[in-house]
């Protein structure tokens, strides 16, 4: 095997370790809205405990990139794969911390009774997973404008983030007595807000890749 091969067979297992990432954090993501709606504790306290999962492969893929950079002291587009590829790890590991969140969340919650559905925090929640998926497929073939379309969908989180507060804050005057369960809905839909940011962070991290040039997509 060439140099060359053996550099492109690297980072093939590089790429592939970062989807592997997205797709554990992705089912963590599923779980803990999951854990949400059924006030499932037990399920929630298992999202914890598998948090390991998502920080051994972060771990693992910092590690690979870095004998990438060692080994074979990469120039040019090839190193702005193995850059970015960090880059997309941290946000992915901080999705995953998102996950875990939203399970400690829960666990305050408890088995009290949800004093609003958490509809618009569900539909929050599909997008930005849908978001994520989107991302690691447009990383992972390169294509920019899927990049595009996810960083677009954040202004869909945004907007019903801004109706879970308007509820929340209206509930909080009028259902005091639920207060600590209604700033945990609050946080949750902050984590999830906080989650589409990380895929847009991960659609400019694919533009920097494809184009060479940083943008930025958040605003």
């Amino acid at each position: 095997m060439s140099v060359r091969e053996q550099f492109d067979f690297d980072l093939k297992n590089l790429r592939d370790k970062l989807i592997e990432l997205g797709s554990v954090t992705e089912i963590a993501l599923s779980k803990s809205i999951d854990a949400l709606e059924n006030q499932d504790i037990e399920q929630a306290l298992q999202i914890i405990e598998d948090d390991y999962l998502a920080n051994d492969l972060e771990e693992e893929i910092n590690n690979m990139a870095m004998l990438l950079i060692a080994k074979q002291q990469p120039v040019a587009t090839d190193l702005r794969r193995i850059i970015v590829a960090l880059k997309i790890a941290s946000d992915i590991e901080r999705m995953a911390d998102f996950a875990v969140n939203i399970a400690k969340s829960t666990i305050r919650i408890g088995k009290e009774p949800l004093v609003k559905p958490i509809s618009t925090i569900k539909s929050m929640h599909k997008i930005a997973t849908e978001m994520l998926s989107l991302s690691i497929k447009a990383f992972n073939e390169e294509d920019i404008v899927l990049a595009k379309k996810v960083a677009d969908m954040d202004d869909q989180v945004d907007e019903m983030y801004g109706e879970v507060m308007r509820d929340v804050l209206e509930l909080m005057k009028t259902k005091s007595e639920y207060l600590q369960q209604l700033t945990q809905l609050a946080f949750v839909g902050r984590y999830i807000e906080r989650t589409a940011d990380h895929a847009t962070n991960i659609s400019e991290s694919i533009m920097y890749l494809v184009k060479g040039k940083r943008y930025d997509l958040n605003t």
